[in-house]
């Protein structure tokens, strides 16, 4: 099996970053460039986005965290883990793989030692028990949209990303420019793998595993994010053993750009924690 696609930049503790449905590596420029004199960034193409081949029979969010962590070990054996969006379910996934061993007290010779959740939630739908979501049959209208009109139901979604945010037409400049700079005509095997992550995101409730997460665990919210609500991000942080939340203002579902300089500074703090005086 091929590794995912991935890009290395800077110098100093790794940081991986992971993209959100239907984006690729690309949205990281920026924020690699910002942090690349205190971080070694491994921007990391999804499965089935950018230049990452898709796999049918390694579909589920399991098996895609279990490609991430493959592709990252060969890089290096211990990381900060920072997921956006769909990027942070599959964080989480990956980190819960890990979770056991450090519950029981046993450090770990590899993975993930800190983690980042932008604009994340572990449930995307709503439920019974979980009103911060989206109605599924949003999610079905979308999943429609996608197989009719790929082109206009990526548009829109690209739109709602930044809807309410600070300089919100420059962040969807980027947005826009980070698609089709890195794999703009969408083959087959691609808009494949946009469905199957749209199903994912339908149905996966992560929440039975938050417990089993230690690490530390910074969650990033924008104010007026309508992708994920920050509701959603706010209870994520507080069913995490170690989560901390933060909501940016003015920000809505990408912070690192409507925000890049406020967000970088979060992230020094929370990776770089100084020693005690």
């Amino acid at each position: 099996m091929s590794p995912l696609y991935t890009e290395v930049r800077g110098s100093g503790p790794t940081l991986v970053l992971l993209h959100g449905w239907g984006l690729n590596l690309r949205v990281w420029d920026g924020l690699a460039a910002a942090l690349s004199d205190r971080f070694r960034t491994v921007a990391v193409d999804l499965p089935g986005h950018g230049r990452s081949e898709w796999l049918p029979r390694r579909s589920s969010l399991e098996a895609q965290a279990a490609q991430v962590a493959e592709t990252v070990s060969a890089i290096s054996p211990s990381y900060s883990l920072l997921g956006w969006s769909l990027g942070a379910q599959i964080a989480l996934r990956l980190a819960a793989r890990e979770g056991r061993a450090l519950t029981e007290g046993a450090r770990a010779a590899s993975g993930p030692e800190r983690l980042v959740l932008i604009a994340a939630t572990p449930r995307f739908s709503t439920g019974p028990d979980w009103p911060h979501g989206a109605p599924p049959e949003r999610l079905d209208q979308q999943a429609l949209a996608l197989r009719t009109d790929y082109r206009g139901m990526v548009s829109d979604f690209l739109e709602l990303q930044v809807r309410g945010c600070l300089d919100g037409a420059a962040a969807l400049a980027q947005l826009r420019a980070a698609l089709f700079a890195h794999g703009s005509e969408a083959p087959g095997h691609q808009l494949a793998a946009l469905a199957s992550d749209l199903e994912l995101l339908r149905h996966t409730d992560l929440r039975p595993l938050l417990g089993r997460i230690p690490l530390p665990s910074l969650v990033v919210a924008g104010q007026y994010d309508r992708v994920t609500l920050p509701a959603a991000s706010h209870a994520l942080a507080n069913a995490l053993p170690n989560g901390r939340y933060v909501e940016i203002r003015r920000a809505a579902h990408a912070p690192f750009l409507s925000h890049l300089a406020e967000l970088a500074a979060l992230l020094v703090d929370f990776l770089l924690p100084r020693p005690p005086q």
